[in-house]
């Protein structure tokens, strides 16, 4: 299969006649949602992943390279990556999210790179990176646009190189199907999957390393988990 394919100009028109239907949760909403820095949302911490830091701690993906955070929000895995040993590159399409992670970079004395940028507007020459991370980019993807985004991440990637993916399972996810998604204009917070739709989606252009419930963490651990996601690893077939 060809990774790196653009959609022909009829597909992208169909691709844009899509995303008006979900036009609401453009990057206004986006940048509302991260203006108030203080609101009770598990992730606005500054503890980055369990599973990444597990999976770096672990030697089980390479301490070195380059590496994306693909909706890095505040930067907290985007500082994690850079700590250990990454260069990086962080994007989001939302601004104030962006603001708020350079100065989460800025504190934590790391370099590394940020961009606001839709992950589709991003220009990416293929087999860039060693390592592509997503938590919580994923399951805010309209259903129109994930064979997409799966070929966008694996054309970034170099062969052999790895993708880590934190997002809904069903129970955190808004329970709606692909269907009531245009029907009601909305993902309702974001998409659930089951284990067995991620291996159909990821299967293909990746191996599936590790694909389990996120650990939960209790406070003070200095990491981030909830029970509610999934924590997959996968890496990008040769």
């Amino acid at each position: 299969m060809d990774t790196s394919a653009k959609p022909t100009a009829a597909a992208q028109d169909e691709l844009a006649t899509l995303d008006a239907l979900l036009a609401h949760r453009q990057s206004d909403w986006w940048d509302q949602f991260y203006a108030n820095r203080a609101k009770p949302v598990p992730f606005f911490g500054p503890e980055p992943d369990e599973c990444l830091s597990g999976w770096l701690a672990d030697g089980i993906v390479p301490r070195a390279g380059a590496a994306l955070d693909i909706g890095c929000g505040n930067g907290r895995n985007a500082v994690l990556l850079a700590r250990s040993g990454f260069t990086v590159e962080g994007i989001d399409y939302s601004q104030a999210a962006i603001e708020w992670a350079g100065q989460r970079v800025r504190e934590a004395g790391v370099t590394l790179s940020l961009r606001h940028a839709s992950v589709f507007d991003f220009e990416v020459a293929p087999g860039s990176y060693d390592l592509i991370y997503d938590s919580g980019c994923f399951h805010h993807m309209p259903p129109h646009r994930r064979d997409g985004y799966v070929r966008l991440v694996a054309a970034a990637l170099k062969p052999g190189a790895w993708f880590g993916m934190v997002c809904f399972r069903p129970e955190g996810g808004s329970g709606l199907s692909d269907d009531e998604v245009y029907e009601r204009g909305t993902l309702g917070g974001g998409l659930g999957y089951s284990e067995a739709r991620l291996r159909e989606v990821w299967g293909d252009l990746f191996k599936i390393h590790e694909l389990r419930p996120m650990r939960s963490q209790p406070a003070g651990s200095g990491l981030f988990g909830e029970a509610f996601l999934w924590a997959l690893l996968a890496q990008k077939r040769r």
